[in-house]
C-alpha cells in the first residue's frame, strides 16, 4: 500500500468560485490568474474550470505556452511582462499579452519584427512601489507605446498594496489622475479588491487566491460568511496511536507535555509534504470527521494530535489537514505564513488527485 497522504484537487470549487467573482463585479471581465502552476494546483488539472473564462493571466512564458496548447482561444496576460528581448517572439507566436513596467521592454517590443501588433497591459506604480511607470511618467509611457508599431492595444493597470487591510482610495485616485484622458480598457482589482472594494473594479479583474477558496488578507475568518470553496484537499490517516500518562512528552525537543491522560494519533504528514514545519499546537485538524489540533513538534514525515474529542478514532481514521473543513488559512496563520504559501508548497511526493463531477462519473460508467 502507498503511504495514506493524498492531495485532492476539486475543479468544480474553482468553477464555483469563479462564478462568485462575475456576480460580485458583474459588469467586469476576469482574469483567472492561474500562477505559480495554478497556485499548486496544476494548470492542467484545473483548466476545465476556467475553460469558460474570460483570460487566463499569469508569470512563465512556459505556463503560457502550456495553457495555449490546452486549446485557450482567449488572451492570456504575462502579469510580469517579458524578460528578454528574445521573448518577444514567443509572445507574438502564441499571441500572448504582454505587461509593460518599464522602458526596456517598451525598448525590446519596438526594435521586434512581430507578426501582428502584441496587445499589451500598461502598469502604473500608483504606490505598490515594485513595478509599473510612476504617475507622473505614465502618459509618457503610454503616447510612446502608442506610437509603436509592434504594439496594439493598450490597457491601463496597476496593483495594490493595501487591499486586503486598509482604504485603497488613494492608488485610485493616483490611477484615475494620471489616467483621465487615456484610452484603453482598465484593470486594478486583485482578489481582496474584486471582495471589498467594488470601485476598483472596472473593465477587468484579476481574481487569484479566491479562486482557490482562500483569504486575501491569510485570515479564514474575513472570508467565512463567502460562498468560496476550497480547490485543495491535502488528507491522510492515522498510521499510530500512543497514550500518554499526565507528564509525558510527544515528539522532537519535548515541545508538549501531557496534562492528564490523553490519546495521541499519529499523522503520516509532515513538513516533507508541505505541512509548515511551525505550526504550533493548537492548529486545528479534522480526524474522522471532528475537529481536534496538532500537538507536539511537526517533523519531516509526521505529525501527531490529540485524539480526545474523537475516541472512536484509530488507525487507519481519516485525517483533513487542509480541505473543506478546515481552511487552509487556519493552518497558515498561527503558523505565521499565508494560505498562498501552503498551496504553492505542496510537495511532489504527495500523491495528487483530481475530483471528477459526479455526472461525468456516470455518464462514464454508463460507457
Amino acid at each position: 500500500m502507498p503511504r495514506p497522504i493524498s492531495a485532492r484537487i476539486h475543479p468544480d470549487a474553482i468553477r464555483h468560485n469563479l462564478a462568485f467573482v462575475k456576480r460580485t463585479a458583474p459588469h467586469s471581465s476576469a482574469w483567472s490568474v492561474v500562477k505559480a502552476n495554478a497556485y499548486g494546483h496544476g494548470i492542467e488539472r484545473i483548466y476545465p474550470a476556467v475553460a469558460d473564462g474570460d483570460g487566463i493571466a499569469l508569470l512563465d512564458l512556459d505556463e503560457a505556452v502550456r495553457v495555449r496548447e490546452l486549446g485557450w482561444p482567449r488572451p492570456i496576460l504575462l502579469l510580469e511582462g517579458i524578460f528578454d528581448a528574445r521573448d518577444v517572439e514567443t509572445a507574438d507566436r502564441h499571441r500572448l499579452t504582454v505587461t509593460v513596467h518599464g522602458d526596456e521592454q517598451l525598448d525590446w517590443l519596438a526594435a521586434a519584427r512581430v507578426s501582428q501588433p502584441i496587445d499589451i497591459q500598461l502598469k502604473m506604480n500608483s504606490g505598490m512601489n515594485r513595478l509599473g511607470f510612476r504617475p507622473g511618467d505614465y502618459e509618457c509611457a503610454w503616447r510612446r507605446a502608442s506610437e509603436t508599431a509592434s504594439i496594439g492595444a493598450i490597457g491601463l493597470m496597476t496593483h495594490f498594496a493595501n487591499a486586503d487591510d486598509s482604504a485603497i482610495d488613494w492608488q485610485i485616485d493616483a490611477f484615475d489622475a494620471a489616467t483621465k484622458h487615456l484610452p484603453g480598457t482598465r484593470s486594478l482589482s486583485n482578489s481582496a479588491a474584486v471582495l471589498w472594494h467594488p470601485r476598483a473594479h472596472r473593465d477587468w479583474v484579476r481574481p487569484g487566491t479566491i479562486l482557490y477558496g482562500a483569504s486575501p488578507t491569510g485570515r479564514a475568518r474575513d472570508i467565512a460568511g463567502l460562498p468560496l470553496r476550497a480547490a485543495m484537499t491535502l488528507e491522510s490517516r492515522i498510521i499510530g496511536v500512543q497514550t500518554l500518562a499526565a507528564g509525558e512528552t510527544v515528539g522532537y525537543g519535548c515541545s508538549f507535555v501531557a496534562d492528564r491522560t490523553m490519546r495521541i494519533g499519529v499523522v503520516a504528514c509532515g513538513y516533507a509534504d508541505g505541512y509548515p514545519r511551525h505550526a504550533p499546537a493548537g492548529t486545528p485538524v479534522l480526524v474522522d470527521g471532528v475537529r481536534t489540533r496538532i500537538v507536539g513538534r511537526v517533523s519531516m514525515d509526521m505529525l501527531t494530535v490529540d485524539l480526545t474529542p474523537c475516541a472512536a478514532a484509530g488507525i487507519g481514521a481519516p485525517v483533513e489537514l487542509w480541505g473543506e473543513r478546515i481552511r487552509v488559512d487556519e493552518v497558515a496563520e498561527p503558523s505565521g505564513t499565508i494560505g498562498y504559501e501552503l498551496m504553492c508548497a505542496l510537495a511532489r511526493r504527495v500523491p495528487v488527485r483530481v475530483d471528477v463531477p459526479p455526472v461525468v462519473q456516470a455518464e462514464t460508467a454508463a460507457c
